[in-house]
């Protein structure tokens, strides 16, 4: 006696009814491509009618509504969402509107860059979610460190500013071995 239902391996679909395309009137048929699954029109050449499977919801990715908090743009409640490379904030409406804030921006002043001396470095987010910190004035100015700046003035060497390293504080730049 087996446990396996062989009926799961049988040749036979037993799926709901087939629909027809509403551009042709041919049936759909269930198709992969490299975003998932789909419907396509069975007469494909000819009709190139096509429809998800999974219709995509933006509400999926909304974590928790910030109560009393409002959309700078458009005046709607912030949400905390997940996104591509971590948590954000961004506005409950998003299709309709497109503000984003960093969650993890405390209102801080950011650092000058001691490089250009205009602009400031701000942090970022790498494609692979590895925090940077980069100059404001980015094609002008291409001066990047990796620990978080610290408006201090190197000591030894009179650099811009020092940065943060398992809890002291370290010059950034080459040649220096300032450490505090």
């Amino acid at each position: 006696m087996s446990k396996i239902d062989t009926s799961l391996f049988s040749g036979q679909h037993s799926g709901p009814a087939e629909e027809a395309c509403p551009a042709c009137g041919k049936p759909l048929q269930l198709r992969h491509g490299k975003h998932g699954a789909f419907l396509g029109c069975s007469a494909y050449p000819g009709c190139d009618y096509l429809r998800p499977l999974k219709v995509i919801e933006h509400d999926e990715d909304v974590e928790k509504l910030l109560k009393g908090s409002t959309c700078p743009l458009c005046g709607h409640t912030l949400a905390i969402r997940k996104g591509r490379y971590g948590l954000f904030i961004g506005c409950s409406h998003y299709p309709e509107c497109h503000y984003v804030a960093d969650i993890n921006d405390q209102g801080n002043s950011d650092p000058a860059c001691p490089v250009c001396e205009k602009g400031h470095l701000v942090a970022r987010t790498s494609r692979y979610g590895k925090r940077f910190y980069a100059c404001d004035a980015y094609p002008g100015c291409r001066y990047i460190v990796n620990d978080k700046p610290v408006a201090k003035p190197c000591p030894e060497c009179g650099f811009g500013i020092l940065t943060e390293r398992k809890g002291r504080l370290c010059c950034p730049k080459k040649g220096c071995g300032y450490q505090q």
